[in-house]
């Protein structure tokens, strides 16, 4: 190793690069081996803002910076039998892997996971001293869809509210509800008991 002086002039024919390889912490620099008069040189290409004795100034760029925050969702198995058209919503269970989304059908989900989904037949039964009229007439104001069960179906005079919940009459004394539990039934539900709770509070204030 030998040391060169600063701002000397060099014979450029006196030169010969050796290697040229990435310099990694500036994007862009590399770094370059060379021999000059004998002497091995190694420059690592750093950049700087003040023009030296070997480099000029960087020129610094103005330029802006856009960034998308939308994520991306990869449809799987059943899904991804029918390619969806543009605006068309795909409906699934979002699944996040690592830094990746899949979207599934419920149906799948078991195949992939130890979870599985069912639905659960719920039934309840009230203590109800009113007339089973008076309540149905009750929920008709309440719901758009509050039909007679066909005589196939009951002997009595049942109904079904919403075509999800059935209200059933047991005895003088007591009804009954059935519906299968999904987010939607069981907000009719909780509506229907509602109201037969109201129901029988009127009654026992005019009793």
């Amino acid at each position: 190793m030998a040391a060169l002086p600063f701002f000397e002039d060099i014979d450029p024919s006196t030169i010969d690069v050796l290697l040229v390889t990435h310099f990694g912490h500036v994007l862009g620099a590399a770094m370059f081996m060379a021999d000059i008069a004998g002497v091995r040189v190694l420059y690592t290409g750093d950049y700087s803002c003040e023009e030296d004795c070997h480099l000029c100034a960087a020129e610094i760029l103005q330029f802006s910076l856009y960034f998308n925050s939308e994520k991306m969702a990869k449809t799987i198995r059943r899904l991804a039998e029918k390619t969806p058209e543009v605006g068309e919503t795909v409906s699934g269970f979002l699944v996040k892997k690592a830094f990746t989304y899949q979207i599934m059908a419920l149906d799948d989900l078991h195949v992939f996971s130890q979870l599985s989904t069912e639905n659960i037949s719920q039934r309840i039964t009230i203590s109800y001293s009113g007339a089973f009229g008076v309540l149905k007439h009750r929920l008709k104001q309440i719901f758009e869809s509050v039909e007679s069960l066909p005589d196939e179906e009951s002997e009595g005079p049942d109904f079904r509210v919403h075509e999800r919940l059935t209200v059933k009459y047991e005895s003088e004394k007591h009804i009954s509800l059935h519906w299968r539990s999904d987010p939607i039934s069981d907000m009719v539900s909780d509506s229907v008991i509602i109201s037969i709770l109201l129901i029988l509070i009127l009654i026992t204030s005019y009793c």
